[in-house]
């Protein structure tokens, strides 16, 4: 058995069928009607098989295929219930879990990332990884001094099935498209894609890690594990248990909901304001529900994965708070020229000022109450508003940009919007909007300036970890 299918034609095969198969079904299920089997009997079954085969194939790929197949995840909220209900579950599965490399080759890159001699830096080390994902898996194990970690271990071959992935899938992104209505796959492919060089990098990731680790250290609501470790392609951090998001997903009972989703919600905003980077992978499995067995008992959020980040040494955008305000204020003009300042209607774009607050309103909803309950029907019937040709906001959302500056935060907000609506949550979104996103205070004077701003995140002196 191979690390990961490393020839490009065999990968490129694999998933060029994806939309074959999908053809395929589509032309057996019309017989089906033909025959007269009930349409929605057959359009179920077809749901069934598509998402079994296109989930199953991304997990079975790793590499930039259950990347993918990982940011759509969080998306399922937003698709129809007769859609997402096939896809839940096989969308879920892409969150924790793919099938192990072989031992012999974890031992291969442990030796060449810690040295011949790795296994005496533990106590003992656990063969069968605890988790696997799209370019790693993580193995348990004690370290010389006693303490509990996770070993993540980088697939052999891990950057070439990245790029050799994400660029067929880019390909046949028109045609993947149809399998999950509603979400234009080719901009999310694009921007992983741009992603690669920073994913595959364990000193980054490592860096960030511990950034975060020491800045949350004695924080009463989320914990990071610190970093003990890190070769080219090896990354040592204290293990952390914990219930997995996923798992309160399915079957969290109201109160793990809801403290998961008003601690997400914080380190959402929080986290750039404090380290000056923000998470930028929000999949449910990179989340862990905590028992705080101190004094102030109850549940912390464990924040797992640092791979990758966008930088942001003042924090969170201060005209995203900015506008953000205003438009709850329903000073239209306000909202309007904020938005051509920061490059989101281009100067060649004539909008109605009332049509761009009526287009914003919906989808900032959850700002404008003390405690919004995000859920399924909910991000539904956003997504169904903008993306129905039909509708005014589809007409208008077409007519603005997203400036590269913007394209993580947007993707970091939305992902997380969803996890929030897979939890059924209900949040107090605003109260952590009004301490820590920037501009967004009703005593914030935003002039176009940009905000005084946090310093510079500050390196990590590897010498001393």
């Amino acid at each position: 058995m191979s690390d990961l299918p490393r020839k490009a034609v065999t990968r490129t095969a694999k998933l060029a069928a994806l939309p074959l198969g999908m053809a395929g079904r589509a032309t057996l299920g019309f017989g089906k009607r033909m025959g007269g089997r009930p349409a929605d009997v057959v359009a179920a079954e077809m749901q069934q098989r598509t998402a079994d085969q296109l989930f199953k194939t991304l997990g079975e790929l790793k590499g930039g295929a259950m990347k993918f197949g990982q940011a759509l995840s969080v998306f399922e909220a937003a698709l129809p219930e007769e859609v997402a209900g096939p896809y839940r579950a096989a969308l879920t599965k892409l969150q924790e879990a793919a099938p192990p490399m072989p031992a012999a080759s974890v031992h291969a890159v442990l030796a060449a990332s810690l040295g011949p001699d790795w296994r005496g830096l533990f106590r003992d080390f656990d063969e069968k990884p605890a988790a696997a994902a799209s370019i790693g898996q993580v193995h348990r194990a004690v370290w010389h001094d006693g303490r509990e970690v996770a070993v993540k271990v980088q697939y052999p071959g891990a950057g070439q099935a990245l790029l050799s992935d994400l660029t067929q899938l880019g390909r046949v992104a028109r045609l993947i498209g149809p399998m999950v209505p509603g979400l234009d796959v080719k901009p999310l492919i694009s921007e992983l894609r741009n992603r690669v060089t920073e994913e595959l990098d364990y000193a980054l990731e490592a860096e960030s890690q511990q950034l975060h680790a020491e800045e949350f250290a004695d924080d009463p609501d989320i914990t990071v594990p610190g970093v003990v470790a890190q070769g080219e392609q090896v990354l040592v951090t204290e293990w952390m248990a914990g219930v997995p998001l996923s798992e309160v997903i399915v079957g969290g009972s109201r109160e793990q909901r809801d403290r998961a989703g008003q601690l997400l919600a914080r380190f959402l905003f929080a986290g750039p304001a404090r380290t000056g980077l923000l998470h930028a992978d929000p999949h449910p499995g990179n989340f862990r529900l905590l028992v705080d067995d101190g004094p102030a008992s109850g549940w912390r959020l464990g924040v797992l994965d640092f791979g990758t980040v966008d930088r942001l040494p003042e924090g969170l955008p201060e005209p995203v708070g900015a506008a953000l305000r205003m438009a709850l204020e329903g000073d239209a003009a306000g909202v309007l020229e904020m938005l051509r300042q920061e490059g989101f209607v281009k100067p060649t774009i004539s909008l109605d000022p009332d049509a761009v607050l009526d287009y914003l309103l919906p989808i900032i909803e959850p700002a404008a109450v003390d405690e919004f309950h995000f859920t399924r029907g909910w991000m539904r019937s956003q997504a169904a508003r903008i993306g129905d040709p039909r509708s005014p906001a589809y007409t208008l959302g077409r007519q603005l940009n997203l400036p590269p500056s913007y394209l993580l935060i947007h993707r970091v907000t939305l992902s997380t919007i969803g996890v929030l609506s897979q939890l059924d949550a209900c949040a107090p979104l605003r109260a952590e909007l009004l301490e820590w996103l920037p501009g967004f205070a009703p005593d914030a004077d935003w002039d176009g300036d940009g905000p005084a701003g946090h310093d510079e995140a500050p390196a990590v002196d590897w010498a001393e970890v």
